[in-house]
């Protein structure tokens, strides 16, 4: 596998010869977030297969409401669009530096999380140089054509304003659907994010309005998980000392660290995975739950900088003036007089209720998955699905057709009921990948290992995983008596 140069810098692309508008892909790509970005970047140097990648944004964008100065990304630098599955690739991280004269620096910074901020900026690096990328495309429809035996994709081509400029439509053998996810906004205060002279943001929109925020009197941060601590800490930095007037509120029962030890980490490896995947449906569901330790709390580190700030505030006596206040949820919101907010809140363990009025909110609530029903809507009709409605999933993440449809439909970080915590993280991306890669063309261009985790998950053995060397011990299956 020889890979195509990189270039040093952005440049004006290679003009094609024109090519069929009718003739079929080998794959079409709907969305471009880091998971297809991924998936294009690993499937570039394959010559044989013809791929296109369509997202209705103009250009490469990850969470810019959150690129907080400092704030770094929760998985190692080893963990970009390419390198763990293919090390040698000219899209990693650490190529993206040579390209840039930053691999000395970057050497003697010792960084192993690399910030947000550079994470973005590298990722746009490889969106401005790999080909098959489309901007400014949106999907519109997918449906699947018996007679053709292929998939019809209808996409509206925009302009510079997001206006519809042209229509389109492509014909592909298979699709790979990566179209991420949207800010969640809790029932109870959605009427407040939508009424207008009110400060309540998204904190996917928060560095958009963190001036107007640090210029309301008082401020509620809405949220317990990372986004929450990280804009919570922001917002505390950005206060003088004695008026703070901040609040920080959220459901789960503390401001809890993220499972970062090393074994718990394996609950983010390709052994998990397919541990998970096995699991009987109502087993699955219970455990998304219970394992939001691993990726819904907060960094230790970011903890630990949020007390430091708040104990250097107790140097000349006196407290800051904040509220950390963990199990709790906001009932109902309203708005009082013209341009204050009144939170109706819930304290889960003491079943206590109270108000709480605030000049400004940011809602650090998370996100939920993009609803893929609309988008898919023409393949319903094929689409199998588990006990609650949702879209069966196959472990080489594609979803489960009617035999009829023979190309297959491949989703990303849309899989975490089928696949486990590991859905939307980004160390796994390129495995993923690597595996729908690996499934789509019968081959095997990206050699995958079959052991990546010390934690052997169940009882039952997996055959593929190999065995410690002069190992003799074995476990033993357990026939319950009649």
């Amino acid at each position: 596998m020889t890979p195509h140069p990189v270039p040093q810098t952005a440049s004006r692309p290679t003009l094609l010869p024109r090519r069929d508008p009718d003739a079929p892909r080998d794959l079409v790509g709907i969305g471009i977030g880091p998971c297809n970005l991924s998936l294009a970047a690993l499937a570039q140097p394959l010559p044989e297969l013809d791929a296109v990648f369509y997202e209705q944004r103009p250009g490469f964008s990850w969470h810019p409401g959150l690129l907080i100065e400092g704030s770094t990304i929760q998985v190692p630098f080893l963990a970009d669009l390419v390198s763990l599955a293919d090390p040698t690739s000219p899209w990693s991280f650490l190529n993206y530096l040579r390209t840039r004269e930053r691999l000395f620096p970057f050497y003697f910074a010792e960084r192993f999380h690399i910030e947000r901020a550079e994470y973005d900026a590298y990722c746009r690096w490889a969106a401005r140089n790999l080909p098959g990328l489309r901007f400014g495309h949106q999907v519109d429809a997918v449906r699947w054509s018996s007679e053709r035996a292929l998939f019809e994709v209808d996409f509206t081509q925009l302009d510079a304003e997001g206006e519809a400029d042209a229509l389109g439509r492509a014909y592909t053998r298979n699709l790979v659907v990566g179209v991420g996810t949207v800010p969640h906004v809790p029932a109870p205060l959605k009427p407040m994010v939508d009424a207008e002279g009110l400060p309540v943001v998204h904190a996917a929109d928060y560095l958009d309005h963190r001036e107007e925020l640090l210029a309301a009197g008082h401020i509620t941060v809405v949220g317990s998980g990372q986004s929450g601590a990280e804009i919570f800490l922001d917002l505390l930095r950005r206060r003088p000392a004695g008026e703070e007037r901040l609040h920080w509120i959220g459901r789960s029962p503390a401001f809890s660290p993220m499972e970062y030890s090393k074994l718990g980490l394996e609950h983010f490896t390709p052994d998990y995975t397919r541990y998970f995947h096995a699991l009987a449906e109502p087993v699955r569901d219970r455990l998304v739950g219970a394992q939001w330790q691993l990726h819904k709390a907060v960094d230790a580190g970011t903890l630990a900088a949020i007390h430091d700030e708040l104990y250097r505030r107790t140097v000349n006596g006196g407290w800051p003036d904040a509220v950390l206040t963990p199990g709790v949820r906001v009932r109902t919101a309203g708005r009082i007089a013209s341009n204050k907010i009144e939170l109706h809140l819930e304290h889960l363990d003491e079943s206590s209720r109270s108000r709480l009025a605030t000049d400004a909110v940011v809602l650090a609530t998370g996100y939920q998955q993009r609803p893929l029903d609309r988008l898919l809507a023409g393949l319903d009709p094929y689409m199998r699905r588990d006990a609650g409605e949702r879209p069966r999933i196959d472990a080489d993440f594609r979803l489960v057709l009617d035999p009829s449809v023979t190309g297959s439909v491949y989703v990303q970080n849309a899989e975490l009921h089928t696949h486990g915590v590991g859905a939307p993280d980004l160390g796994l991306a390129a495995w993923r990948g690597a595996t729908i890669l690996n499934s789509l063309t019968g081959k095997d261009p990206y050699p995958l290992p079959t052991r990546t985790a010390f934690t052997t998950f169940g009882l039952r053995e997996p055959h593929t995983v190999p065995q410690a060397r002069h190992s003799t011990q074995r476990l033993t299956p357990l026939v319950e008596e009649k």
